[in-house]
């Protein structure tokens, strides 16, 4: 009898659970923690579910939630400030999350306070648990795998190191529209840098099938509220919870476990509100940054208000001992297509790195060695090329005494200068297509030299090369010489640009609502 009881208790128990299962919605609704930049919302999921779909909501305008999504073992998406519902199924998911078996326990919607301008805030919280799909099965996604090499020639290749698919959740773009994009316009390579998802992954396989021509390369733009940078190369998602359970510093060195390079972006993009955590807050750890965005859109663009504040910002770094590489992105979120008089499409700017051949872990070799070079533009602004008659190691010239050459092209009537330790040397007149200067260094007995190359076009810097570092002994390394002291720019590259006023410069700063939503 105990045993039959038992079992009609077990059946009685299955049907309400089951009942409970598909009656409704789980409904989660409460005030936002006023500690903290994060919090979490739990809810279980149980044994049969194939499906889940999380609607939200932070329930007034003046007021601004990020979601996410994780599972039992970890993470599967973050779609930031995507308005739609996020959708997670066994075969498919919505842009910005992962597909896979939905395993029965607790699960997490992770919230990210980004602004909050009512309190006390609010939320609202819907999941709907499913025992069929709804979503159409996506066989495109694979597991990633980095493709082969494109090209095995050593030489300059062209790319855009910051990129937005349709994956994250400001952007429209689908891949093909990016690569084709790209390619049309001779860049060979594109790094995709989603915000703080790694959902791309499960289709550049597919995508890269297609575009044979240029490379895919896996990113992600760690943002954050006091800073957004790209960890080039990235495949594993890394919290943004800076200071709220992971310092930067374990930030810096997940994403390097992974082979990633980490690159401050848009350093003094300070524009309050209308780009939540654009401008670098952070205190760079200990180890350093392996890149920065000297150039954040082409120069034409946006480039002209933040390009020199970024160029000074990186002085200020690389003074302090950094061995940090120049690179430069667009921004693109639109695949260069229905852009307004602030934004940037692909290629704009253009960054070279030159690579024994076309692979990812070819390209992240050549910014390591400082190989880089930044065309401010885009692709047809002059080249320069730094190179010392003693072959550096990596980046770095260990000898007394060496001869530096920048050859320029392209830059006929122009000017191009050496800068030295962050100071500007005088300019010398470009009188031919293919033109070479030169500059004698003598290492400093203590220390090290730093040396790079611009190129002027009316008043203002157009190209401009990684460093070259002189020293005599390897142990001289990483020790700043005897140099002028370099100060830390404050974050704001604007109000230097030439022929915009107050009010132009406000209706551009007001047109860059695109990088992250700030009203509904």
């Amino acid at each position: 009898m105990r045993s039959l009881h038992l079992a009609r208790s077990s059946l009685a128990c299955l049907l309400a659970c089951t009942s409970a299962f598909a009656a409704g919605p789980l409904v989660m609704e409460g005030e936002v923690p006023t500690e903290g930049g994060f919090f979490d919302v739990p809810f279980e999921v149980p044994p049969g579910t194939v499906e889940l779909e999380v609607r939200h909501d932070d329930l007034a305008s003046e007021n601004i939630l990020d979601w996410g999504l994780e599972d039992p073992d970890g993470f599967r998406g973050y779609g930031g400030g995507n308005e739609e519902p996020a959708l997670v199924g066994e075969k498919a998911a919505s842009r910005s999350y992962l597909a896979g078996p939905l395993t029965p326990g607790t699960w997490k919607v992770t919230v990210g306070k980004a602004k909050i301008g009512k309190t006390p805030a609010r939320y609202r919280i819907e999941v709907h648990l499913r025992t069929k799909a709804t979503l159409t099965p996506q066989p495109e996604r694979q597991p990633y795998q980095p493709a082969d090499a494109l090209s095995s020639q050593p030489r300059w290749y062209a790319g855009d190191f910051h990129v937005h698919s349709r994956e994250s959740g400001d952007a429209k773009a689908p891949l093909d529209e990016i690569a084709t994009y790209a390619r049309g316009h001779g860049l060979d390579f594109v790094v995709l840098t989603e915000h703080n998802t790694t959902s791309t992954l499960d289709f550049l396989v597919d995508a890269q099938s297609r575009h044979p021509g240029l490379l895919l390369v896996p990113g992600i733009e760690y943002t954050t509220y006091s800073g957004h940078a790209n960890a080039i190369g990235a495949t594993g998602y890394v919290p943004p919870r800076v200071n709220e359970g992971i310092t930067l510093k374990e930030a810096v060195d997940a994403f390097r476990r992974q082979g990633a390079l980490f690159s401050i972006n848009h350093p003094v993009y300070d524009v309050g509100d209308l780009c939540i955590g654009c401008a670098w807050q952070l205190v760079v750890p200990p180890g350093g940054v392996d890149a920065i965005e000297v150039a954040n859109g082409g120069w034409e663009k946006m480039g002209r208000f933040f390009s020199e504040g970024a160029m000074g910002y990186w002085d200020w770094l690389v003074s302090q001992g950094h061995h940090t590489a120049a690179l430069g992105g667009s921004d693109d979120h639109r695949a260069g297509v229905d852009l307004n008089f602030t934004q940037s499409a692909i290629g704009n700017p253009t960054t070279l790195v030159y690579a024994r051949e076309l692979s990812v872990a070819a390209l992240l070799e050549g910014i390591r060695d400082g190989r880089t070079v930044v065309k401010l533009q885009g692709p047809d602004d002059p080249m320069v090329e730094l190179t010392s008659n003693v072959v550096p190691t990596g980046d770095t010239v260990l000898a007394q005494n060496t001869r530096l050459s920048a050859r320029v092209t392209g830059a006929r009537g122009h000017q191009v200068r050496f800068v030295h330790n962050g100071v500007r040397l005088p300019p010398v007149e470009v009188t031919a297509e293919d033109f070479v200067v030169e500059q004698d260094v003598t290492a400093p007995e203590h220390g090290e030299d730093r040396f790079r190359v611009e190129v002027w076009m009316n008043g203002h810097p157009r190209t401009v090369t990684s460093h070259l570092w002189v020293a005599r002994t390897a142990d001289m390394r990483g020790i700043p010489g005897p140099v002028p002291q370099v100060t830390e720019p404050r974050a704001c590259g604007c109000g230097s640009a030439p022929g915009w006023s107050a009010g132009m410069l406000a209706l551009a700063v007001l047109a860059l609502g695109r990088k992250r939503r700030a009203t509904r």
